[in-house]
């Protein structure tokens, strides 16, 4: 039979992940301060799953117990220490430009008793900071510890407002980052700027995986550009649609557009849906004749094909016949 154990949520930062703890009996509410030990010391976390029940066999690890319920005094102290962290932080920044260093301070943490000074910093490669760090320890008279992170973490640890006006979603709700590509800017219809689908990390925005699966699932509903429909006004094909109005912008044959809700106008992809009479045709439907009146790019133009004007024959005339 499974064992069942207690366990409870403490989150260390905001939009930070959620770690598991043994309540160890401890009376512990949403949003309750607690003191536990963690791998990297002492800290001080909130609460933000209540206690819950579950089978022993699903955790990973063994859970290390709540040491007790924050009081005032651990408040004071941590306080104490947080208010040292933009000091030092300036302080180490001239310690990396005495020695040259090709990195970029992002924060500094100390631990929940002060015992551990924590830099974060950002860096195109790896960077040899050894006699940084000893210079930091024996300025600090603590524990040193420096930490590489990407783009992404520095604009969380940061914070700041987003193109859209509102607090980076990393900042704020984010506890991971889920994989962004190029793909799902294509499937929203957004304009491929750089400048205009990244965040302030540099990075693809994190909110166009927001809406990706509502894009993706409404647009199976709705025509393709260039598909030919029939609407209450006659033929038409599609020159644009509108994801979220579920509207499309139909061409008709007079060549007005019109602005029409999809389930106005009835489309197939399966059926053959009558084409406008000035609809350009494939060239598989074109007859040999009217093939041969198309010439290529370059006798439109009156120059001769390419494999001319770069001193080369023909290709026809570059097969040998066979000998007689």
């Amino acid at each position: 039979m499974s064992t069942v154990v207690d366990i409870v949520g403490v989150r260390f930062r905001r939009a930070g992940r959620v770690y598991y703890f043994d309540p160890a009996g401890l009376p512990l509410n949403p949003e309750d301060l607690v003191v536990v030990e963690t791998s990297r010391g002492t800290e001080i976390g909130q609460v933000v799953l209540g206690p819950k029940q579950v089978v022993e066999s699903e955790l990973t690890e063994p859970l290390k117990p709540v040491l007790r319920q924050a009081e005032a005094k651990d408040l004071r102290q941590m306080e104490y220490f947080k208010s040292k962290e933009r000091d030092v932080l300036a302080k180490c920044e001239e310690k990396v430009a005495q020695f040259n260093l090709p990195m970029k301070l992002i924060s500094a943490e100390y631990s929940f008793d002060g015992s551990r000074l924590t830099f974060y910093f950002t860096a195109e490669g790896r960077v040899d900071f050894r006699e940084l760090v000893r210079e930091l320890a024996a300025t600090f008279r603590t524990r040193i510890e420096l930490r590489q992170i990407g783009a992404r973490d520095a604009a969380k640890l940061m914070g700041g407002l987003g193109r859209c006006g509102r607090s980076l979603c990393c900042a704020t709700f984010l506890s991971d980052f889920a994989p962004v590509s190029i793909k799902m800017a294509k499937d929203q219809d957004l304009p491929l700027n750089p400048m205009k689908i990244s965040g302030i990390c540099g990075r693809l925005l994190c909110c166009l995986g927001h809406e990706n699966e509502l894009y993706c699932e409404k647009k199976q509903k709705l025509p393709k550009s260039g598909d030919h429909v029939i609407s209450p006004l006659g033929p038409a094909r599609v020159v644009g649609v509108n994801v979220l109005k579920e509207t499309v912008l139909l061409q008709m044959e007079s060549q007005a557009t019109v602005e029409l809700p999809v389930s106005q106008i009835t489309f197939s992809k399966s059926e053959t849906v009558p084409e406008l009479p000035n609809a350009p045709k494939p060239d598989s439907q074109i007859s040999k004749d009217q093939q041969s009146d198309r010439l290529p790019e370059e006798q439109q133009d009156g120059k001769p094909p390419k494999e001319q004007q770069e001193g080369k024959p023909p290709r026809e005339r570059q097969k040998r016949g066979k000998k007689k």
